[in-house]
């Protein structure tokens, strides 16, 4: 028998509402921020749904005009952050509903950001001081709620949005773009196919285990993620099985939120290879790090001995060490349905050295533990591609 979730209130990373039905407060939420024409951000998949029509009603019951934006991509590019833009002036919204997964998040960040700007979107990418050219005065506030476990980019300050001309992800970063209120609902998840539900959980996953293993000095990070893990280890098997699970739906949700809030200390090879395996093969940035991730583990081992002896002794796995981890992690993989290479779902080996260039040059691998160059990179790409760990 599992247990009814609590509902809380938290204020760090930002401030959010945690709890199940906590949705239904979000008229009051606009207007506590000053929002009354908001634009809910979202992806076609949800658009049409119960659920959104429900908030929607919700939302001009309350006399709020609200409007749907949906033509965001899976992997969100410039073109729609530029449509939603254009939506959002055009109908003079004062805030944004960032609703849905990952995608959703990141294209609503991003347009709230460049909803008065005067200059193009890439001149905000996470490079040097970039940020200081954003005018703040030019930002909408971003009232965020997650329907999937995985990205945590509700508590982000920062937007993965796809260059298609360059082909490459690139990161676009202000410190105001962190939204001024989470809504953690897990009744919005329930409704989520298993096979989302196990990509998007393993992204938390890669999140809290990159932050953990990350070169980076930052102790309450660590200890963030290292809770994030044990989250994910007791309930993302539960959150699979059986999807009206609140309890474990609400664990996932809060371990999600956990591992943005920690990769502040750095990520690493798993992202630095799942960016640009995203750019050029479209494919879903959660299932990239779950089959990408004990390939980079393996790669990384001389490096981790004595953080997966913490990191089993803290999960009480019945295997110690960096092979109890390890082992873990693939048994994991096999019980919730993520494929074991690279190849089931369809990337091939065609650019491999194109991959480990854009690799050693992605924000991300600053953190990894070891340093990569581009051939070591494409050496993790390859055995991932063949399933060899």
């Amino acid at each position: 028998m599992t247990t009814q979730p609590p509902a809380t209130d938290w204020n760090y990373p930002t401030a959010m509402r945690v709890g199940p039905g906590r949705v239904g407060e979000l008229p009051a939420a606009c207007r506590e921020l000053g929002i009354h024409t908001p634009m809910l951000v979202t992806d076609p998949g949800l658009a049409d749904l119960p659920m959104v029509e429900s908030l929607l009603r919700i939302c001009r019951n309350d006399g709020l005009n609200i409007a749907v934006f949906a033509d965001v991509k899976s992997n969100p590019n410039g073109a729609n952050v530029d449509s939603g833009v254009a939506a959002l002036r055009a109908g003079w919204h004062d805030g944004v509903i960032a609703f849905g997964g990952g995608s959703a998040m990141d294209a609503a960040k991003a347009i709230a950001l460049m909803a008065g700007q005067q200059r193009p979107l890439w001149d905000f990418e996470d490079k040097d001081d970039n940020f200081r050219r954003v005018d703040e005065a030019g930002m909408v506030p971003v009232i965020a709620v997650p329907t999937t476990a995985g990205t945590g980019s509700e508590v982000g300050r920062s937007a993965v949005i796809t260059d298609d001309v360059a082909r490459v992800k690139r990161i676009i970063f202000h410190p105001r773009m962190l939204p001024e209120l989470v809504i953690l609902d897990p009744e919005l998840s329930t409704g989520l196919p298993h096979s989302i539900t196990a990509a998007t959980g393993m992204d938390a996953l890669s999140h809290n285990l990159e932050a953990f293993c990350a070169r980076g000095y930052h102790p309450m990070a660590e200890g963030i993620a290292l809770e994030g893990i044990r989250l994910v280890h007791d309930y993302l098997p539960r959150a699979v099985a059986d999807g009206r699970d609140l309890e474990a739906r609400q664990q996932m949700l809060v371990a999600s939120s956990m591992g943005a809030t920690a990769f502040q200390r750095g990520l690493g090879a798993m992202h630095a290879l799942s960016h640009p395996l995203g750019a050029l093969y479209d494919a879903h940035h959660g299932l990239l790090n779950a089959i990408l991730m004990p390939y980079v583990l393996q790669a990384n081992r001389e490096a981790l001995e004595d953080r997966m002896d913490r990191l089993a002794r803290h999960l009480g796995l019945p295997q110690q060490g960096f092979a109890g981890v390890l082992n873990w992690i693939l048994a994991l993989r096999t019980e919730i349905g993520i494929p074991h290479s690279l190849e089931e779902i369809g990337i091939g080996s065609d650019q491999v050295e194109r991959v480990g260039e854009m690799a050693v040059r992605d924000p991300s691998a600053g953190g990894n533990p070891l340093e990569f160059d581009a051939a070591g990179y494409s050496a993790i790409y390859e055995r991932a591609l063949r399933g060899v760990v």
